[in-house]
């Protein structure tokens, strides 16, 4: 379900990188809350050591208890849970594939940076998959900022953040077993364990299998729904020592053959099969540690690594290569009476190499200095500023600050803040993530995209109610398009990337509220984005394409904790621009419904859940095929609807040990 948990704040994007639970908290318990009506977010060893509520940049949180209920709904991805958050969209970018982005508050999803634990596990610039191969098992929290965060996390985050917290081991075994089917013969397995090894040392582990069989829903020979078998594996080990340091250790792996495309003995629209896959392999490392150091406050280390190997099919076409990120980094904390303050270095590097394609291999080094400062001006007013400058190797040196400010008079919280950011270009944009880089020109003379960045939240909470309002802009300059060059040869050189003249504008205004009552939680959120561009044909401005001005949802759940729960949702999206589509200009409006519920006896929990009850498909209004194949290499349109219709899975949860 969509239900929202209101997250109020992190001091700055920098706090923000900090804000998951410590590393060495995991002999630690949850702090208990003192009204659970009230919801207070508690992020335990921020580098400011407060609560949300006191910090001045916004950002929503879906707790552990909301993570959970995700997990029920899709045990696979994390899709859905990042979906479910008010101003985030999940865009299929390849609806061969299924692929994904983030897109928040109007941005494009290449802007969003995906973090695990603070450290860019999944890439640099995640590939458009990345939301499909994360499972939730062992997430303990997620937190998300939006708008530019360039200020402390670089050129990966000019549109926002999504952090994934993990879940810390306790102080008993603890361990956890979820099966799952759904109607369209896709099946999931996933265990999580976790447990104390001594007073200094704990242990946790995931593990998992997912797979789901190819479905053409609508009889035209092309899969509507991809089939994937997908194996993760990630340990985690934790360390706390007398002195207050800590550190943790992680280790990922995953392996996923994805396929899509005409089915077996099926052809596309000229006559010949064109099986779309990808196979991929990833392996990831990473480390956090902090060290108090005397009479200067804590030393911060941070570093990761990771590759991915993919081997794409096109048609007749295999398109084989390899990124890998590495990441360093050094800051130190500390306080001086009501002043906080934080400095660091830190350096990361992007690669990418193509087997297929050569010419767009690419080296990134990015060095990088930062700076923060929180100061409590007032018992009710908190000022917050961090700048961070990168020497990108290839497009320049970039300054990226950001200012914020909190006012909390009463039950009022009121947030202001202001942010500047870049994005390094690279070959990959939605239509190359899908579609390969076979069409695609040389890169010539890219310049750096550019944001500024700003948003105004107002927030209420007393007793059973919390509201929020938030107003929210941004101005791109240099935005990178994909376009026609009409040479039309079925080869390199059809398309090509291009920086638009003029600004990428967005504003927009998100709305929510949420009531609780006794066992009953009601919440509703509305959301209006107003995004244009530069029209490619140069006549004036056009909305951005696949970004509805209207969307709105309302989620009920009903709960007896630690018995049983029913939940009902009902989300519109409104109309959208859509681009390159023959068969309309804008996609209709649409309303889709979910119910879910949950039996829990003991250690073992029994769960249903069923989305788009009115079965609404993209398909039963036009085509999902192109009459001819596009100059970018693709056989389909964008996806403005859901392609996979009525969906319900259910399963078993079971349970051992401390909960």
């Amino acid at each position: 379900m969509r239900s929202q948990s209101l997250g109020w704040g992190i001091a700055t994007a920098a706090l923000a990188t900090a804000s998951m639970l410590s590393p060495g908290a995991y002999a630690q318990e949850r702090p208990a809350q003192v009204e659970e009506e009230a919801e207070v977010v508690i992020v335990q060893a921020t580098r400011s050591g407060r609560a949300l509520d006191d910090q001045p940049i916004r950002v929503d949180v879906v707790d552990q208890e909301e993570v959970t209920e995700k997990q029920l709904m899709t045990p696979g991805n994390i899709a859905m849970l990042v979906n479910e958050t008010v101003g985030v969209k999940v865009q299929v970018t390849s609806p061969a594939l299924g692929a994904s982005n983030i897109r928040m508050q109007g941005m494009n999803g290449k802007y969003a940076s995906l973090l695990a634990d603070g450290l860019p596990l999944h890439g640099g610039q995640s590939s458009s998959l990345g939301l499909l191969q994360i499972p939730p098992t062992d997430l303990g929290q997620v937190e998300v900022i939006k708008g530019a965060a360039s200020a402390l996390y670089g050129a990966s985050a000019l549109g926002g953040v999504i952090n994934l917290v993990s879940k810390r081991p306790g102080n008993k075994l603890q361990a956890d077993v979820l099966a799952n089917l759904t109607i369209r013969d896709g099946q999931d397995v996933t265990g999580y364990v976790a447990s104390p090894m001594s007073d200094d040392w704990g242990l946790s582990a995931i593990g998992g299998f997912s797979r789901q069989t190819e479905d053409d829903l609508d009889g035209d020979g092309w899969a509507d729904i991809p089939g994937f078998e997908r194996w993760t594996v990630r340990p985690r080990l934790f360390w706390t020592g007398a002195s207050g340091a800590n550190a943790f250790f992680t280790a990922g792996a995953m392996t996923e053959q994805r396929k899509g495309g005409t089915l077996d003995g099926r052809t596309a629209p000229d006559g010949l099969p064109f099986v779309q896959s990808q196979d991929t392999s990833s392996f990831d490392a990473g480390v956090v540690a902090e060290v108090p150091v005397e009479a200067l406050g804590s030393l911060h280390l941070r570093g990761s690594a990771v590759t991915q190997d993919h081997d794409h099919r096109f048609g007749a076409l295999l398109e084989s290569d390899r990124h890998s990120t590495m990441f360093a980094e050094a800051s130190l904390s500390g306080q001086a009476g009501r002043t906080s303050m934080l400095a660091g270095v830190a350096f990361q590097r992007d690669d990418y190499e193509s087997d297929a394609f050569p010419a767009f291999d690419y080296t990134f080094d990015t060095p990088g200095v930062f700076a923060q400062i929180e100061h409590k001006a007032l018992d009710n007013l908190t000022l917050a500023a961090s700048g961070r400058v990168d020497a990108h190797s290839e497009y320049g040196t970039f300054f990226s600050p950001r200012l914020s400010a909190l006012y909390k008079p009463g039950d009022f919280t009121l947030r202001a803040s202001l942010g500047r950011g870049f994005y390094a270009p690279t070959p990959f944009v939605d239509e190359t993530e899908a579609n390969g880089l076979s069409r695609l020109a040389p890169l010539l003379d890219l310049k750096a995209e550019t944001a500024n960045t700003a948003s105004l939240d107002m927030g209420y909470r007393r007793d059973s109610w919390q509201t929020n309002v938030t107003l929210f802009g941004s101005d791109i300059r240099n935005a990178v398009r994909l376009d026609d060059t009409g040479a039309n040869t079925g080869g390199p050189g059809d398309v090509r990337l291009v920086n638009v003249d003029g600004v990428t504008r967005t504003r927009g205004a998100e709305m929510t509220v949420r009531y609780r009552w006794d066992e009953v939680t009601i919440s509703g959120n509305y959301v209006y984005v107003d995004a244009t561009e530069p029209d490619p044909s140069g006549a004036g401005r056009r909305e951005v394409p696949l970004t509805p001005k209207h969307t709105a949802g309302v989620d009920l759940m009903w709960e007896r904790r630690g018995q049983s729960r029913v939940g009902f949702e009902a989300y519109y999206t409104g109309e959208q621009e859509l681009e390159d589509n023959p068969y309309r200009t804008r996609g209709k409006s649409y309303l889709e419904l979910g119910l879910m519920g949950e039996l829990i006896l003991g250690n073992v929990s029994l769960f249903v859940n069923a989305e788009n009850l009115l079965d609404i498909r993209q398909t039963d209004d036009d085509p999902l095929l192109l009459p001819q194949r596009a100059a970018d290499g693709g056989w389909t349109v964008d996806a403005w609807r859901p392609l996979d219709g009525l969906m319900v899975n259910a399963g078993v949860r079971i349970r051992f040990g401390e909960d």
